[in-house]
């Protein structure tokens, strides 16, 4: 066995390369039918999801098997190999399988213990069966993975740690309140029908919310959802409109679940802040960075930005957007000339220009510039020595005082909304990235010792077997021959005693296959015990060389086992976890 895995997770990436890196359906195709083309590797699979991107394959050389796998990560994700390099991470052989089962069971996942991936894992098997990318040992292994993961799941308590993504986003999103308590009465959108945004909505149905509204590019299978949760027990009206009906539909909507396979953004800045204006009674704007003024401390305002710029078109206009009675425009940046509030993510330069402003500033506009000056300059020094400035607010937000105008949840990869819709005054977002901070923090279940157990013991067991299996053509070929030598030799002695009769030459075949037997009944047992102890790969080639067995007739019956193997899975499985997916 030469398994090989190289990926990553939001354990090994910042969410901005996973992003980038994410993989659509066609580009996972193509990467596993290039992975194959590619000399090192014999199988292979891809286990694509929100946060995480791995690809295991059954390889001959582990060191140019690494870097042909990096190389078509970078090539088929579209972030060059340097920059993918650092974030990538390795695992082979006992570690690959003690990886995957891992992630079978919620331990490596955002939210420890969730139960999703099973389905995700069970999709990457059907995939490379599909594809015929998938051999004996990626059959095994997933398969394998599939029962360990519903094993640990069934014998542990890991559920009470773990929750699916979509749950903990819903929570995230209901703050102290139950979701049961914070859905009654709302309306929700759910864009894309796949299985992440069915569960959303099957989630939110089930939790009592009002009115489910789902929108998908192609509009049979929006309707098809449609019909499922209507059809429940729950009580929520659901219905399905087209996507160009997606920003009519979220002026209605208090909550938004996003998850579809678009490269681009689904819902804009502009969209959403466009959705919320007429419940906040006041225009409002997305808080974008304010533009850089060419001249410090010029009076001449920054180039119009569409609803980025709300400053007016004066020459004592200030370069970050404020009013000229000195109050601050609701655009999610800028701060008052008194120092009320700053705006996290402002670079020193921009901070700079807005206390050369103040400097400048007719006393009516400021009741103390040099407060105001010294206020930016310490400002602009945190921003040189963290990166960012924390917002500071004297009048709480609508968002901080629990009265959100429209919650939204982004659960793709990348992004659906964007993400500078979370400084819209009254809007909550959750994404995947703010879903990874939260989930830093969340408590551990005393049950995650056992599932790890678990995991330990199913990595021996299914190394042991897979040792054993790689002996097994040998042991094959090995009574194959003392068959033949059987034969051959009572084909002698019937050239020398032709008088036999039948009951006679029976008893004598019987007795000299029953001896063969035995002298090769412990030597093959103990060498498939042997073989199945770490390091005992080596037994199988000591075993042909013992008794000089003919290469070619090893081959030959592994060849055999494969033909079989692909036979059956052509037919009807029995067992839900085995054959296609």
């Amino acid at each position: 066995m030469s398994l090989l895995v190289v990926g990553l997770s939001h354990r090994s990436a910042p969410v901005s390369v996973l992003e980038r890196a994410a993989l659509a359906a066609d580009a996972q195709a193509k990467l596993l039918q290039d992975t194959l083309a590619a000399e090192p590797a014999a199988e292979a699979a891809v286990l694509a999801t929100c946060n995480r991107i791995e690809l295991y394959a059954d390889v001959d050389k582990f060191h140019a098997g690494v870097a042909e796998l990096s190389t078509l990560l970078a090539q088929h994700s579209g972030v060059g190999l340097e920059e993918l390099t650092p974030y990538l991470y390795v695992h082979y052989e006992d570690r690959a399988v003690h990886h995957l089962f891992s992630v079978a069971c919620g331990l490596d996942s955002m939210v420890v213990g969730e139960g999703q991936i099973l389905g995700q894992i069970k999709d990457t098997l059907a995939r490379a069966q599909e594809l015929h990318t998938a051999g004996r040992l990626l059959n095994d292994l997933f398969q394998q993975a599939l029962r360990v993961g519903k094993r640990a799941h069934s014998e542990t308590g890991i559920d009470r740690a773990g929750q699916s993504l979509v749950t903990f986003g819903l929570e995230q999103l209901a703050g102290r309140e139950p979701v049961e308590t914070w859905v009654k009465g709302k309306r929700a959108l759910v864009i894309g029908a796949g299985s992440m945004s069915s569960l959303a909505a099957a989630t939110l149905a089930r939790a009592g919310i009002e009115e489910v509204v789902v929108a998908n590019r192609t509009l049979e299978r929006a309707h098809r959802l449609a019909e499922i949760l209507t059809a429940g027990a729950t009580g929520t009206v659901a219905r399905a409109v087209p996507m160009d009906q997606v920003a009519a539909e979220l002026t209605r909507a208090d909550v938004a679940v996003s998850c579809t396979g678009a490269t681009g953004l689904v819902l804009t800045g502009e969209a959403v802040a466009a959705s919320v204006a007429d419940r906040a009674g006041t225009p409002v704007a997305v808080g974008a960075p304010a533009p850089r003024v060419p001249a410090t401390g010029s009076a001449t305002p920054a180039a119009s930005s569409g609803p980025y710029d709300t400053a007016p078109d004066t020459d004592e206009a200030c370069p970050l957007g404020l009013s000229g009675d000195g109050a601050a425009v609701p655009r999610g940046v800028g701060f008052s000339v008194m120092g009320e509030d700053a705006v996290a993510g402002m670079d020193a330069a921009t901070l700079e220009q807005h206390a050369a402003w103040v400097d400048n500033a007719p006393a009516a506009r400021r009741d103390d510039p040099q407060n105001e000056a010294d206020t930016i300059t310490a400002l602009a020094a945190a921003v040189a020595a963290t990166g960012r400035v924390p917002e500071l607010r004297r009048r709480p937000s609508l968002v901080e005082t629990g009265n959100v105008l429209l919650a939204l949840l982004d659960l793709a990869m990348p992004r659906d909304i964007d993400a500078a819709v979370h400084r819209i005054e009254g809007v909550r977002l959750v994404d995947i990235e703010s879903l990874a901070d939260a989930s830093a923090d969340a408590p551990m279940a005393d049950d995650v010792e056992q599932v790890r157990a678990i995991v330990s013991d199913e990595v021996a067991a299914f190394g042991a077997a897979q040792r054993a299996a790689h002996i097994t053509p040998t042991v094959v070929a090995l009574r194959t021959m003392a068959a033949d030598v059987v034969a051959g030799e009572i084909a002698r002695l019937d050239g020398r005693l032709p008088g036999l009769d039948e009951k006679e030459r029976a008893e004598i075949t019987q007795t000299v296959r029953r001896v063969v037997d035995k002298l090769l009944h412990a030597p093959t047992v103990r060498v498939k015990q042997l073989a199945g102890e770490p390091g005992g790969a080596g037994y199988a080639d000591a075993l042909r060389t013992l008794f000089d067995l003919d290469p070619q007739t090893v081959a030959a019956v592994s060849r055999a086992d494969k033909i079989n193997e692909s036979t059956d899975q052509n037919a009807p499985q029995s067992d839900p976890n085995r054959g296609r997916a």
